[in-house]
């Protein structure tokens, strides 16, 4: 069987960042996958699950509500090694293209104060596994050690 495209980045390599992940063409339109990467694969300790979640929870809110991108947003959500998360948007874009919104939205999730929308029995599967405060304080740190200090060693996937 043939490795899919993200088992041949080299994670030995790879920093925090933002990575184009793929491309893929749907009908006449462009969708691009980006690779929202909070921790170095394999060096650094996953997302906590009550963080991530949480983080979908914020981020996902907060970018079906932008009014510049809320039409282009097809999907948030968390990669299933727990380093980060997956944005795929409508578009034919860059990792550069995106920094201004990654900015905006982990500056939203870092400073948010209030009930977690969706966190309820009726609205989530899981709604127990919430964590706002390791959830804040991770996109903190995403935010000013990586987003607020971006170079292109964090918007290009290593060479292998």
């Amino acid at each position: 069987m043939e490795k899919i495209a993200s088992f041949t980045i080299n994670h030995e390599k790879l920093l925090r960042g933002i990575y184009v992940s793929r491309k893929d063409k749907v009908g006449n339109e462009t969708i691009t996958t980006f690779d929202i990467r909070m921790k170095e694969p394999n060096r650094e300790q996953a997302l906590d699950l009550g963080a991530i979640h949480t983080i979908e929870h914020l981020a996902a809110t907060f970018l079906r509500n932008n009014k510049e991108w809320k039409e282009r947003i097809v999907y948030w959500g968390p990669m299933g090694c727990l380093t980060g998360n997956y944005l795929i948007l409508r578009g034919d874009l860059e990792s550069k293209d995106i920094v201004e919104l990654m900015k905006e939205t982990f500056e939203f999730v870092a400073n948010y104060n209030g009930e977690i929308p969706g966190a309820t029995p009726k609205d989530c599967g899981n709604y127990l596994l919430h964590n706002l405060f390791l959830a804040k304080q991770e996109s903190k740190k995403y935010l000013d050690e990586v987003l607020n200090h971006i170079t292109q060693a964090n918007l290009i996937y290593p060479n292998n």
